[in-house]
């Protein structure tokens, strides 16, 4: 199936997939068409340090600059997701779409994949187009690149002011910070899942 999905009809195919293994290959062919276009936002990316970005996601270790600040930044909304899931009372270890895995926080994944445009991908593209970073905050040693000390600050510190921008909420119609959206959302889908609410209601801005 996957080679029938295109960028006009990937949502489409979510929203009807006949079961997790199905969904899991949309996803995926929908993974690959955001992060083919993804470098043509980082206009300024070929300014950092390292093998230029091509769209492709790596880590353990990030072989580019953009994939070491994507990786920071999705570690940071992983830790942001698993706060909300606590203050919520959820096992953070049980999810819907993401397989259970030994320390693997699978409920915290599901939630955080509706933010990682939102909050880490958003910061990533203000931290290097507004040139908030440079090439003296990263190291490149044996094809692996890592933010310094002064990287990381500069990261956190866009971080947090992204974290505490006003947002208006599209369910309750009231203005919150987005961190205060990360666990609303865990409190609507502990609603979803009583049955408070017929249906998870995601966090869309525009």
């Amino acid at each position: 199936m996957n080679e029938h999905i295109n960028s006009h009809n990937t949502p489409k195919h979510a929203e009807i997939a006949a079961g997790a293994a199905e969904l899991l290959g949309t996803e995926g062919v929908a993974a690959r068409l955001y992060f083919d276009a993804f470098p043509a936002l980082v206009a300024r990316a070929a300014e950092l340090p390292g093998p230029p970005f091509g769209g492709l996601r790596n880590r353990r270790p990030p072989a580019d600059a953009i994939n070491c600040l994507l990786s920071f930044c999705y570690g940071m909304l992983t830790k942001e997701v698993m706060a909300a899931c606590l203050a919520v009372g959820f096992d953070p270890y049980v999810g819907l779409f993401h397989r259970p895995r030994f320390g693997r926080p699978a409920l915290v994944l599901d939630l955080a994949e509706e933010f990682r445009p939102l909050l880490a991908d958003s910061t990533v593209l203000t931290l290097v187009n507004n040139r908030e970073i440079g090439g003296s905050d990263f190291l490149v040693r044996a094809g692996a690149v890592t933010l310094t000390a002064g990287g990381r600050k500069a990261v956190i510190r866009a971080w947090e002011r992204r974290m505490t921008t006003q947002v208006r909420h599209p369910l309750f119609g009231y203005t919150v910070s987005y961190r205060r959206a990360v666990e609303l959302q865990a409190r609507i889908l502990a609603a979803h899942l009583v049955g408070e609410l017929p249906r998870y209601e995601p966090l869309v801005t525009r």
